[in-house]
C-alpha cells in the first residue's frame, strides 16, 4: 500500500482511454489499494487510475466522509439538473475554471470480487462521479470547457510552473569526441 504520485496533464495516459479490469487478482487488489491511499490526501476529491500511471479502468473517491472504488465504472445516470461550478483536476494542479455537470449521477461498475456496485450522489459526489468516470474515458474537465474557458486554461498550462514542458531538459555539453568529432558524449 502506497501513495503514489499523480501524472500530470501533458502525458499521454491522461487521454488514452483505459482497458476493462479483466483479472481480479493480486494485481487488481494492489492496484485499489494504491488508489485508495492516493485519494486518502486532504484535497483529493477522487482518483483515477490514469492519473497514476496505470491504463485499467478503475477510480477511487473520498467525498463528505465517503471513500471508496469502482472498477470498471459506467454512467448509469445522469440528472437533467445541472451544476455550474470551480472543477479542478490533480493532473492540472492550481487551476480551476467553471464546468457544467449534471446535479445528480449514478456509476455503476463491480468491486474486487467482481459483485456489482453502484454509486451515486449529488453536489460534489455527481461532479467526481463524473470527473473520474471521464479520466478513464481518455477525457479532461478541460475538453469540457467552452471554447473561450479552454483557450485560458491552455494558456495557464503553457505558463505553469508544472507543466511538463515548463523547463526544457538540460542539454547535455558539446565535447569533442575522439577523432576530433563534435557533440554529446
Amino acid at each position: 500500500m502506497s501513495k503514489r504520485p499523480i501524472v500530470l496533464f501533458g502525458d499521454p495516459v491522461l487521454v488514452t482511454p483505459t482497458s476493462p479490469v479483466t483479472s481480479f487478482g493480486r494485481h487488481t487488489e494492489a492496484l485499489v489499494r494504491d488508489l485508495l491511499d492516493t485519494v486518502d490526501e486532504p484535497g483529493h476529491a477522487g482518483v483515477a487510475a490514469t492519473q497514476i500511471g496505470s491504463g485499467l479502468r478503475v477510480f477511487s473517491y473520498n467525498v463528505g466522509g465517503r471513500i471508496g472504488y469502482v472498477i470498471n465504472p459506467e454512467v448509469a445516470e445522469l440528472s437533467e439538473e445541472v451544476q455550474d461550478g470551480e472543477e479542478g483536476c490533480l493532473s492540472l494542479p492550481e487551476l480551476a475554471f467553471p464546468t457544467r455537470r449534471a446535479l445528480r449521477a449514478v456509476v455503476t461498475g463491480v468491486d474486487l470480487r467482481n459483485e456489482p456496485v453502484t454509486v451515486e450522489g449529488e453536489g460534489l459526489m455527481a461532479r467526481c462521479l463524473q470527473h473520474e468516470t471521464d479520466h478513464l474515458d481518455g477525457r479532461l474537465y478541460i475538453d469540457r470547457l467552452d471554447r473561450d474557458s479552454r483557450r485560458e486554461a491552455m494558456r495557464a498550462v503553457r505558463h505553469s510552473t508544472w507543466f511538463l514542458d515548463a523547463e526544457p531538459a538540460p542539454q547535455p555539453s558539446a565535447q569533442t569526441l575522439p577523432g576530433g568529432l563534435g557533440g554529446p558524449v
